[in-house]
């Protein structure tokens, strides 16, 4: 749903992930075979996909100063069985984490969960607050106080609902 352009860097694959799921409609990209292929998840693993995707739903809630929208497996736990080592390029001497198995969707959301952390980005990376959207968008705003992945169309509802309230 969201307009806003993707997230910087390995957040991209956060935020994609996040998003595979209308909760509105309920499709879920992860139940078609191009769906997996995207993230490079077997039909094996889409349950623990969809773990991994509700624990960082979980987390960018928060990050938005939401609570969690139902209990999840918390995303520390899921992301220990993910291990990262620090990989030195010999040309440069430049060092960064990277996945110890770069097979595996964990492992992958591990390194970038890492890289958005010494970035600075981590924080940034949240869901909408509408209950029947909560999908994942990176935080532009100065101040880092969004509160949709839309405003035209997320906004514009909560904005609504508001009014109509009153």
């Amino acid at each position: 749903m969201s307009e806003r352009a993707p997230a910087p860097g390995g957040l991209a694959l956060v935020e994609a992930l996040v998003n595979t799921v209308d909760l509105g409609s309920g499709a879920d990209l992860l139940d078609t075979a191009d769906g997996r292929a995207a993230f490079g998840v077997a039909e094996r693993d889409v349950a623990g996909a969809r773990e991994l995707r509700e624990s960082l739903r979980a987390v960018c809630l928060a990050h938005a100063g939401h609570p969690p929208h139902r209990a999840v497996t918390p995303l520390g736990e899921l992301l220990a069985r993910a291990p990262l080592y620090v990989a030195v390029d010999e040309r440069d001497g430049s060092a960064a984490l990277a996945p110890a198995d770069a097979g595996t969707l964990p492992s992958r959301v591990a390194a970038a969960v890492a890289e958005a952390l010494t970035e600075g980005t981590w924080l940034r990376l949240k869901a909408c607050e509408l209950p029947e959207c909560h999908f994942a968008y990176y935080d532009r705003s100065p101040a880092g106080r969004g509160r949709w992945c839309s405003m035209s169309v997320c906004g514009a509802r909560a904005k609504m609902r508001r009014y109509r309230a009153k």
